[in-house]
C-alpha cells in the first residue's frame, strides 16, 4: 500500500514535471531540460522563453543614462579611498532638472544614481554613516541628491533607479555579517522614501575594507528585499534581470543571445511556487562571446531569459574631470556606439558625470544632442513602409508596435520581399522580432536585385529586440530578407530600410 508521504512525494515530482514540460505554455522567462530532451527539443524549449515584464520594459527603454557623482567629483579621483572628508563635497550650482532634460532631449529614458560608489561616501541622509552628504557643507547639511533626482526624473516622465555600491571602503564592519545588515538597512532607505524604483543596479567590486576583510555578499537576501519594497525594479548586472556584456566599450556581441543556460536553479524550489520567473542570478561564464548558441544550449539543465546591458562613458573616466572636457565622445562615436549596442539586442547604458558645479557639462550636453539629431536624421524616414510591392499581410511590420508581427511560418528559409517603383538608395538595415514570443531567429541575409540576379547587401546573426547593420551603399527597385536559421517560427516585429547619407 502506498504511503501518504509518498503520494505527496509523487505528486511534488509530477508537479515538477509538469510545470518543466508546460512552463512555455505559461509564458515563463525560464524552462527545464529533461535528460530525455533531443536537442531539436531544447531547441524549441529555447525558443518559447519569453522575457517578464520588467526585463521587457527595460529592453523596451533602448537607452539609459548613468550619472556618476560624488566625493570623487571633488577630489579629481575615479575610485576613492574611504577616508575622504565630506567637507570636500559642495557643489555651487546643483541643478538635477538640468541633467535629466539634458538626458531627455538626447533620447534616454531611465537613469541610474551613484547613490554610493565604493568610498562609502552617500548621496542621501542616510541613518547608517556620517559619511554622507549630511556631514557636507552643501546646503548646511540638509541636502539630499537622490531626492532631487529622483524627483526631477519624476517630473520629466523618465524612469530612474540607484547604484549602491555593495563594496564599502569606509565601513567600519565592511567584512562582516554586521555590513549584510547595514547594506540592507541603506537599500531600504533607498527602496522606501523615494518613490518608485526602476531599476536597482549592483557590480561585483569586493575589495578590502577599513579592517583588511572582505564581504561575503547576502545578494540572495538583497534580491528578496528588492522584490517586496519594488517589485518592479530591474536587478541589474549582479542580479537575475539583466546581465553585464562583459565590455565597457559600449559594443555588444554580434550574435547577442538573450537566453542563455542556466545549471544553477532549483527545480523542486521553482516547483512549489506560481512564479512566472527566476529570482536568481544565473551562474557561469556570462562575458564569453559565444553564450547562446545551440552548442551552447544542448548541454544546460535550464535555460533563462538574461538579457545585456551595454555601458560606457561618454568621457574616458567614469567621474568628471576638467581635463577630459576635450576628450568627450564625439558624435560619430555615439552613433557607432548606438548600432553595437542597441543594434545588437542591448540596451546601451551611457555614463554622463556631472561636474563640481553639479550640472552636465556643455561639451557632453553638446555631444549628446549632436548625436541625438544624428540619429533622427538616419531614421526619419523607413523605406521599407514606403514600398509599393509588399506582402498583403506584412502591416504589423511598420505600425512602431513591438507587440505586433508578421509570423513567416512557410518554413526555411523564409522570405519577405519588398519593391518600389523608383530605384531607391539604401545602407541602414533595422530588424525586430516579437520577443514576447521569444527568440528566434539565428541567421539572415539581406539581397537586392542587381537587374540579373540576386546579391548580398549584408548579413547577421541574432535579431532579438532590435537588430541594426549598416552597409555598403547600394540603389535597387527590388529587396528581400531571408532568414535562413531559425529555432521555430520567426515573428518579425518590425523590417525598417534607411539611408544615411553619411556613410559610403
Amino acid at each position: 500500500m502506498t504511503k501518504p508521504n509518498s503520494l505527496m512525494a509523487f505528486a511534488r515530482f509530477f508537479s515538477f514535471l509538469l510545470i518543466s514540460q508546460l512552463a512555455t505554455a505559461q509564458d515563463r522567462n525560464y524552462v527545464f531540460i529533461d535528460s530525455t530532451d533531443t536537442e531539436a527539443d531544447i531547441v524549441r524549449k529555447a525558443a518559447q522563453v519569453v522575457p517578464s515584464p520588467r526585463q521587457l520594459r527595460w529592453q523596451q527603454l533602448e537607452l539609459t543614462a548613468f550619472f556618476h557623482f560624488g566625493i570623487n567629483t571633488f577630489t579629481n579621483r575615479e575610485w576613492g579611498t574611504g577616508k575622504e572628508d565630506p567637507q570636500l563635497f559642495n557643489p555651487s550650482d546643483l541643478d538635477a532638472r538640468q541633467w535629466i532634460s539634458v538626458v531627455k532631449k538626447a533620447g534616454i529614458r531611465q537613469v541610474i544614481l551613484t547613490a554610493k560608489h565604493h568610498d562609502g561616501f552617500c548621496l542621501w541622509p542616510t541613518k547608517t554613516t556620517r559619511h554622507s552628504v549630511a556631514s557636507s557643507p552643501w546646503k548646511n547639511g540638509q541636502g539630499d541628491v537622490v531626492r532631487e533626482v529622483a524627483e526631477a526624473s519624476r517630473e520629466a516622465g523618465i524612469g530612474f533607479g540607484v547604484y549602491l555600491s555593495p563594496w564599502d571602503m569606509n565601513s567600519p564592519v565592511y567584512g562582516s555579517e554586521a555590513y549584510n545588515d547595514l547594506f540592507v538597512a541603506q537599500l531600504t532607505e533607498l527602496l522606501t522614501q523615494y518613490g518608485r524604483i526602476d531599476e536597482v543596479w549592483f557590480d561585483g567590486a569586493n575589495g578590502e575594507g577599513p579592517n583588511g576583510k572582505k564581504q561575503e555578499y547576502d545578494f540572495n537576501r538583497w534580491y528578496a528585499l528588492i522584490r517586496k519594497l519594488q517589485p518592479t525594479a530591474t536587478i541589474a548586472i549582479m542580479g537575475p534581470d539583466v546581465r553585464w556584456v562583459g565590455t565597457e566599450s559600449g559594443h555588444g556581441r554580434e550574435t547577442e543571445w538573450s537566453v542563455v543556460p542556466a545549471d544553477n536553479l532549483d527545480p523542486a524550489a521553482i516547483a512549489g511556487n506560481s512564479q512566472q520567473e527566476i529570482d536568481r542570478k544565473p551562474t557561469g561564464d556570462m562575458q564569453q562571446q559565444d553564450l547562446g548558441s545551440r552548442g551552447k544550449i544542448k548541454k544546460a539543465k535550464a535555460l533563462v531569459w538574461y538579457p545585456a546591458e551595454t555601458d560606457v562613458s561618454i568621457r574616458p573616466g567614469w567621474f568628471y574631470h576638467a581635463a577630459e572636457d576635450s576628450r568627450v565622445k564625439s558624435n560619430q562615436e555615439l552613433t557607432d556606439i548606438y548600432f553595437n549596442s542597441v543594434g545588437r539586442n542591448g540596451v546601451l547604458l551611457l555614463n554622463i558625470p556631472p561636474d563640481k558645479r553639479g550640472r552636465i557639462h556643455e561639451a557632453d550636453e553638446k555631444a549628446m544632442l549632436a548625436w541625438k539629431a544624428t540619429l533622427d536624421g538616419i531614421f526619419a524616414r523607413n523605406l521599407a513602409a514606403a514600398a509599393t510591392g509588399k506582402p498583403k499581410n506584412s502591416k504589423a511590420l511598420f505600425d512602431d508596435n513591438d507587440a505586433s508581427h508578421l509570423a513567416l511560418d512557410k518554413g526555411l528559409p523564409a522570405t519577405l520581399e519588398l519593391s518600389w517603383k523608383t530605384p531607391q538608395t539604401l545602407n541602414v538595415l533595422a530588424l525586430q522580432e516579437n520577443i514576447r514570443k521569444g527568440q528566434r531567429v539565428e541567421a539572415f541575409r539581406l539581397e537586392y536585385w542587381n537587374g540579373s540576379g540576386w546579391e548580398t547587401a549584408t548579413t547577421g546573426t541574432t535579431i532579438g529586440y532590435k537588430r541594426l547593420l549598416r552597409f555598403k551603399t547600394i540603389t535597387a527597385s527590388r529587396i528581400r530578407l531571408v532568414i535562413t536559421e531559425a529555432r521555430d517560427t520567426p515573428y518579425l516585429a518590425s523590417f525598417g530600410l534607411y539611408h544615411d547619407s553619411r556613410q559610403p
